[in-house]
């Protein structure tokens, strides 16, 4: 959501028209994230998110945008790419690979109660259990492997203490990766970075999920994971906030029941969602691309999660 390519509003509306989506009237670059360019594209027909995407391939990308096509046709409340008059949803701008979807109504909720965590919840299992059925499989590009990559990479730039929290939980999550409980986790596609500023309420309704360019084949209770440790975190100390964790963890629990290998694995699982967001902020922090109005996100907020859930563990039986 950093505009690393610079788009004309000429290009953008040879594309808007090329889709069938009138002519355009406004083009705005999206401040904010880290892996793609986006932009905001206002035509005579509607309201539009134009995606060039720095790092995934034309091989990697229809994972990511039939799935979002499967979810919406399943009444799941997530951006529909537009297709060309082929029924290609890809398509290619400034030599990049791209996609057009529609804009969700509402805004992203900053300070979420409750309510909105409950919402979250209810409408992440109902996406997991739509998604099931879903013909492509990807892993996630950011799952075990990667931190099992990147952790090298980052090390040289952490004093000891940081060093040695790294290296210790990597292998924990390894170990844990290898046993019979994580293999009976169920499983199929995720959203993986389901934080605050990627679903779009009005008032306390959820009027979507977006930013879908992380998704992959991995364990649903690592997507649940990765949603407690954002939307019921309290982010100026990291610490748990168990109100809105039981109203997370009993909406999702209501939709689709957490089977027994979830409940043992949960604390191992929220360490793994912290851990995987400490090395992304670690690599992103450290070895920064250039981009206009890119801001890398702080990686110590994650190193206090992290520690957090090592040292407080938070069971199932704590939320349900």
């Amino acid at each position: 959501m950093a505009v690393f390519t610079e788009v004309t509003e000429t290009q953008a509306n040879d594309l808007m028209q090329s889709l069938n989506l009138g002519v355009l009237t406004e083009l705005r670059g999206i401040e904010g994230g880290i892996e793609n360019t986006n932009y905001f594209a206002t035509t005579t027909q509607g309201e539009y998110v134009l995606t060039l995407f720095e790092r995934l391939t034309h091989e990697q990308l229809p994972f990511y945008l039939f799935l979002m096509k499967h979810l919406a046709g399943r009444g799941i409340p997530v951006p529909d790419p537009a297709a060309n008059r082929d029924g290609d949803v890809l398509h290619t701008l400034c030599g990049k690979p791209a996609a057009v979807v529609n804009k969700l109504a509402g805004k992203s909720q900053l300070q979420p109660q409750a309510v909105h965590c409950a919402a979250v919840g209810d409408m992440l299992a109902r996406m997991h259990l739509a998604g099931a059925d879903y013909n492509r499989s990807q892993p996630n590009l950011r799952g075990l492997p990667w931190w099992n990559e990147t952790v090298p990479v980052v090390l040289p730039h952490l004093d000891a203490p940081q060093s040695a929290l790294l290296r210790s939980e990597l292998a924990f999550q390894n170990h844990i990766a290898e046993g019979a409980a994580y293999a009976a986790l169920p499983r199929g596609p995720v959203h993986a970075d389901l934080f605050r500023d990627n679903v779009m309420f009005d008032g306390e309704q959820l009027t979507g999920f977006f930013d879908f360019y992380f998704a992959g084949v991995d364990t649903w209770l690592f997507d649940l994971a990765v949603c407690l440790n954002d939307w019921c975190i309290d982010l100026p100390t990291g610490m748990h906030d168990a109100t809105r964790a039981q109203a997370m963890v009993q909406a999702y629990n209501q939709v689709r029941p957490l089977a027994a290998a979830e409940r043992e694995l949960l604390p191992a699982l929220l360490r793994a969602g912290a851990l995987r967001f400490w090395i992304s902020r670690l690599w992103d922090y450290h070895l920064p691309r250039e981009a206009a109005m890119l801001t890398p996100h702080d990686p110590t907020h994650f190193e206090r999660v992290l520690r957090g859930r090592v040292q407080q563990p938070i069971s199932l039986s704590d939320l349900v």
